[in-house]
């Protein structure tokens, strides 16, 4: 009988990916999601899904009981840098209260019989380093968030040794770079790679801009691709403890490629993104990308690299695609 693997925020964007990936390898999936950013079309129907917000703690611990799983992803998360400043508390309620619930619930879910064996829980590595001395920043470099977004995925982590210190329950804490691909919303703060995509696609018709770059242009960030990302889940299960960076540490050959995407695909009514007549809103860093120092996951410790499978390409394709149908 294959294990269970609860996956919290599985009709998200990154969770969906995630599901995908361990459906793929042979495990039995439930999902836990409250559709508040999620899209229940998202979750593959091969997965059982429960409507449950992760604040809910006696709802989470129904789930628990119901599912028995044997590990737990947990991608459920608010995860808008600027939303994190207007709604410190709000983001909190969620990504420290709402970690501290599934943690209770894991501890007390299968007895010694049946433990939940690991959590494998997503964290950022952009937001947690901040504006960092040294660049990459790997995971020796201090915490240091500037806004609450940050400051939130920084205190849920501190809960993870506290219950393995306490209680045993092993853990693996992935910090993704700036992750994109099918599926990531056009709208969200975070997803500059379909934002551009969607802008590009709609150049020239009355609902269509020019991609425009805020600050002076010379920003950098770390894209990794969500397959990527799905795979480092997976290989967190079973190989690696602690905290492991996900991402290229090369921000170099992933700045605003999307302009040679667009022309790859005929996209030609593309315009170059308008560097440096955006304005710099809070929240905002002018560079900032993670590198894995630590051997463990794919025994390189980089579990998740940006091309990956992709041979080395910037695989934005992918997202034209998603987004053009």
């Amino acid at each position: 009988m294959a294990e269970t693997i609860l996956v919290t925020g599985g009709a998200g964007f990154i969770g969906s990916h995630v599901v995908d990936t361990l459906l793929e390898a042979g495990y039995s999936v439930a999902v836990v999601d409250d559709l508040h950013t999620g899209k229940r079309e998202n979750v593959n129907p091969a997965a059982r899904f429960h409507l449950v917000d992760i604040r809910a703690a006696e709802a989470l611990e129904q789930v628990f009981a119901a599912e028995r799983p044997a590990y737990v992803v947990h991608e459920a998360a608010w995860a808008d840098v600027r939303g994190s400043l207007a709604d410190p508390a709000g983001y909190a309620g969620v990504n420290v209260l709402g970690t501290l619930n599934l943690l209770e619930a894991a501890r007390r879910s299968g007895g010694s019989r049946d433990p939940v064996r690991k959590i494998v829980f997503a964290s950022t590595g952009g937001a947690i380093y901040g504006d960092p001395a040294e660049l990459p920043a790997t995971e020796a470099c201090p915490p240091a968030p500037l806004d609450a977004y940050g400051a939130s995925k920084l205190a849920a982590e501190g809960y993870f040794g506290v219950y393995r210190h306490n209680y045993g329950l092993d853990f693996c804490i992935l910090r993704y770079g700036n992750v994109y691909g099918p599926r990531q919303d056009p709208l969200g703060e975070a997803g500059v790679v379909a934002i551009f995509t969607g802008q590009m696609l709609r150049g020239g018709t009355s609902g269509g801009s020019i991609p425009l770059v805020n600050g002076d242009g010379r920003q950098s960030r770390d894209f990794v691709y969500v397959g990527d990302v799905a795979r480092a889940n997976l290989l967190a299960l079973t190989a690696g403890s602690g905290i492991y960076n996900v991402g290229t540490g090369d921000p170099d050959g992933r700045q605003l490629h999307l302009a040679r995407a667009g022309r790859a695909d005929g996209l030609r009514r593309a315009a170059a993104a308008r560097a440096g007549q955006g304005r710099r809103g809070a929240g905002h860093l002018p560079g900032c990308w993670p590198r894995a120092a630590r051997a463990g996951l794919d025994g390189r410790g980089v579990a998740g690299r940006g091309a990956g499978a992709h041979g080395g390409v910037f695989p934005g394709a992918d997202v034209l695609e998603w987004l053009a149908d």
